[in-house]
């Protein structure tokens, strides 16, 4: 840009150099970029479910070893802390599982966060008058049931892992499940609990798995309703299954 001066010579002032954009370091990154949209954020819901749903159904199977007696369960115990040694210390894949276990959680409720404010975002304004035609009890409490399962986990973690909460002092034992379980579900509010956590857990299952396969791309005319027979067995079986040992306890059939 040329400017006068008072000699009526010019002078070229020299041009200002553009402004330089801030680099956004993981912005060519495919993963990211991926977990950005909805279909991401889905497709990660339903990865990370995959793992959970595994868990869940490993976890069911273990808890009912406690019916073959004593010694099967907490053998079991013993084994989950010491699988994989000499080669590896004893615990250490134990907690690599915890990990994992707690990286899925974490996507997945992160996952279900973003997508429930992007939803609201895209309706700012709720509906005069709204009609769940098309929909089941266990799709419309698949939010608040979600926090009641998070909210479980945290107070089972507390109480049957670490033995913080839900025992007189002095009565748990470490890694003996079968005496802990017995008293633990001997409190009848306690075992109640576990059945209501169950049935919510179990909820969140029957609408998760079906949507989790459809994300995954398993739907069409002729596999819809065969995964939501699936989904829906799958609950029941798990919460049969989860239910099973508080109630055992509860009428004298385990003690």
């Amino acid at each position: 840009m040329a400017t006068q001066l008072l000699d009526g010579t010019a002078a070229v002032r020299p041009s200002s150099a553009p402004a330089r954009k801030p680099r956004r370091v993981w912005s060519g990154n495919p993963a990211v970029v991926l977990w950005g949209t909805v279909v991401g954020k889905k497709v990660v819901m339903a990865v990370t479910g995959i793992v959970l749903v595994g868990f869940v159904i490993a976890h069911m199977l273990g808890n009912l070893k406690i019916f073959l007696g004593t010694e099967a369960i907490d053998e079991y115990a013993v084994f989950l802390r010491t699988v994989g040694e000499p080669a590896i210390p004893a615990g250490v894949l134990l907690w690599v599982v915890r990990t994992v276990l707690l990286v899925c959680v974490a996507l997945h409720i992160t996952a279900a966060v973003q997508l429930t404010r992007m939803n609201w975002a895209a309706r700012p304004r709720g509906y005069d008058t709204k009609k769940s035609i098309a929909t089941t009890y266990a799709a419309r409490t698949m939010r608040w049931g979600g926090v009641i399962v998070v909210l479980f986990i945290i107070y089972h973690l507390l109480h049957l892992t670490a033995g913080v909460v839900g025992f007189r002092p002095g009565e748990f034992v470490d890694l003996s499940v079968y005496h802990n379980v017995v008293a633990a579900f001997s409190v009848w509010y306690i075992a109640l609990f576990y059945v209501v956590a169950m049935a919510s857990l179990c909820l969140h299952l029957d609408h998760g798995v079906w949507s989790m396969l459809q994300t995954l791309g398993w739907n069409n005319a002729w596999t819809t309703r065969s995964l939501q027979i699936l989904s829906r067995g799958l609950s029941l079986v798990v919460f049969v299954g989860f239910i099973s040992v508080p109630v055992a306890v509860l009428a004298g059939w385990v003690r």
